[in-house]
């Protein structure tokens, strides 16, 4: 008797299907189960956890070897500052669409109309690091501190510096080069390993977020989860689908259909570095994009590619301003696109993160800091919805670079037996 005849049959089923569906599933049946059992539903916390344990583990070492192996698959200078060159840019001018969505979907749905919130004392901000500690925080004293602390930008500077370090040595660094190509594939297959796992990990997670969220909570603020999400499908759909469809002339269903395991991921688990082990998995097996531009463009997407957190913060601007009954003007709109703009790219891609940023951008137009507690209740809620987006615009962008630069196998992209 085979494996399979012994199993259930509805697992037997499940095992059918492509793995971005068995994760829509577990997705489905997490929402089910918190909304039935609520905080009981809590006493499944141990399964998300470990699929969350599972997931960190690959990340320090992911974004290390895929970035030096990436790197060293081009071989060309000018190749990989022109491929710099147009992440940077595409990222900075996608998120500056998802703020100007955000504040265009704020000012016509009015989520905050009739609150009639007063401020009271002037709360004191957090302050923004400078330009200069910024810059100067981007190089490790410690290669080996950075990985400890799981520091994600210092890790990205060390391993682009190693990697055109070893293109520079030539044929004496070919055996590095090859070790680094051959940790890449192992840590590529031990992704493919865990992600068998997530249809499991993504429910018990989904259970656990619905189950201590009830209706009590989300209710009062519907509306301005309402407007987020809404928002953040438009940008998904008509930004990044439109730039596929117009710059790249590729399919955008056969995209969404590509990224759906990783956005799956991406929305239960809140973290966008979380789920950049999916997403490279995503774009090399169901998009084509070569390893040189997965490896490169995505991990770098997780630290300045945030156009989520950009429409939220947007939104969430007009929101607080209209719980408040302040009017604001033009000046005030474009202070806003630029402050959030610039934050959206120095935000971390970990949960919560967005709360800290935004009370920077709610600081610079002069609207009170209070109404930051207005929405910490439902932050996780609408941290879901932000790093779904998040991701999103990474492997749009890794497949706008791929298919500029030639590097995306269009069998592959287009196939329809792929999941």
């Amino acid at each position: 008797m085979t494996q399979s005849t012994t199993l259930p049959a509805p697992l037997r089923l499940l095992g059918r299907l492509a793995l971005w569906q068995q994760i829509l599933i577990g997705l489905a049946l997490g929402i089910g189960t918190g909304i039935v059992f609520k905080a009981d539903a809590l006493v499944l916390a141990p399964i998300g956890t470990l699929f969350l344990n599972a997931i960190k583990m690959l990340i320090v070492p992911l974004v290390f070897v895929s970035l030096v192996a990436g790197i060293t698959s081009m071989q060309d200078s000018a190749k990989l500052g022109r491929i710099s060159i147009k992440t940077i840019l595409i990222y900075l001018v996608t998120t500056a669409f998802a703020v100007t969505i955000g504040l265009l979907f704020g000012a016509l749905f009015t989520p905050g109309e009739g609150m009639n919130m007063v401020a009271s004392a002037e709360a004191e901000a957090k302050q923004a690091p400078s330009l200069i500690s910024i810059l100067v925080g981007l190089v490790p004293t410690n290669p080996v501190t950075a990985f400890a602390e799981g520091n994600i930008l210092q890790i990205i500077v060390f391993a682009i510096a190693l990697g055109v370090s070893l293109n520079l040595v030539g044929e004496k660094a070919a055996p590095v080069t090859r070790l680094f190509d051959g940790l890449a594939e192992a840590f590529y297959k031990l992704t493919d390993l865990v992600m068998r796992l997530a249809p499991f990990g993504v429910f018990a997670l989904t259970a656990g977020v619905v189950g201590s969220h009830g209706a009590e909570v989300l209710l009062p603020l519907a509306g301005v989860i309402g407007v987020i999400y809404l928002a953040s499908i438009v940008h998904v759909l008509c930004v990044y689908g439109g730039l596929l469809a117009l710059l790249a002339r590729l399919s955008p269903l056969r995209f969404f259909r590509g990224i759906a395991p990783a956005l799956a991921v991406a929305f239960s688990t809140s973290s966008s570095s979380g789920t950049l082990p999916i997403s490279i998995e995503c774009a090399r097996k169901n998009l084509g994009v070569s390893q040189g531009v997965a490896g490169f463009v995505l991990p770098v997407g997780t630290t300045i590619n945030m156009d989520g957190t950009a429409i939220y913060q947007g939104v969430l601007a007009l929101f607080i301003a209209q719980a408040f009954g302040v009017d604001l003007n033009a000046g005030q709109y474009l202070m806003i696109i630029l402050t959030a703009t610039l934050a959206s790219v120095g935000t971390a891609g970990i949960p919560g993160a967005g709360l800290i940023m935004l009370s920077l951008v709610l600081t610079s137009v002069g609207l009170p800091i209070e109404g930051v507690a207005l929405i910490a209740g439902i932050d996780r809620i609408l941290d879901m919805a932000r790093t779904t987006v998040n991701v999103a615009g990474d492997l749009m962008t890794a497949t706008l670079i791929g298919r500029s630069e030639n590097e995306i196998d269009s069998d592959i992209y287009n196939s329809v037996n792929k999941p």
